[in-house]
């Protein structure tokens, strides 16, 4: 069964663009539940703006943590 989490980001255009060129590769954030969680920031391109990152995302994990889709749910 998939374990689902749902985290909420704000990313400026900025700090997202050093995400793009290559300084920061992985986005590290708490979950609505309080777990950690730590994913490539390449899984986020898709979802950028003028303003960078904004919203709530829902992570599907497979029984080894291991991420199966990503999907916006919601926006600020």
């Amino acid at each position: 069964m998939p374990n689902i989490l749902i985290v909420d980001l704000r990313i400026s255009a900025d700090e997202f663009l050093r995400h793009y060129q290559g300084s920061a590769r992985h986005v590290s954030c708490r979950a609505r539940d309080g777990r950690r969680v730590q994913f490539p920031t390449s899984i986020l391109q898709r979802f950028v703006s003028h303003e960078g990152i904004r919203g709530s995302f829902r992570l599907e994990l497979d029984d080894n943590n291991k991420l199966i889709s990503v999907s916006q749910i919601g926006k600020p």
